[in-house]
């Protein structure tokens, strides 16, 4: 299953976007970031599901949260950075 990770600076903010979304009915997890993601300097992020990332992305803006970046981890492991 493919998964977008949204990164953030802080877990500060990740947990006020994780509330942001949650009263939007988005499902999200909170989570460390990855290893990989790490390197990029991002401690935090929120797991979200294929369907959600543009609605993700929307809200997080219309809030002013700000993220770092997204990240989307296709079926077969891959991973690329995204524009929404």
């Amino acid at each position: 299953m493919s998964v977008y990770f949204i990164t953030f600076r802080s877990v500060t903010l990740a947990q006020r976007g994780e509330q942001i979304l949650r009263r939007a009915g988005i499902r999200c997890s909170l989570q460390r970031t990855p290893r990989w993601m790490e390197e990029q300097g991002c401690g935090y992020c929120l797991r979200v599901r294929p369907e959600d990332g543009g609605s993700t992305v929307q809200a997080l803006r219309q809030h002013q949260v700000q993220f770092r970046k997204v990240y989307l981890q296709g079926e077969n492991g891959d991973v690329e950075e995204v524009a929404l």
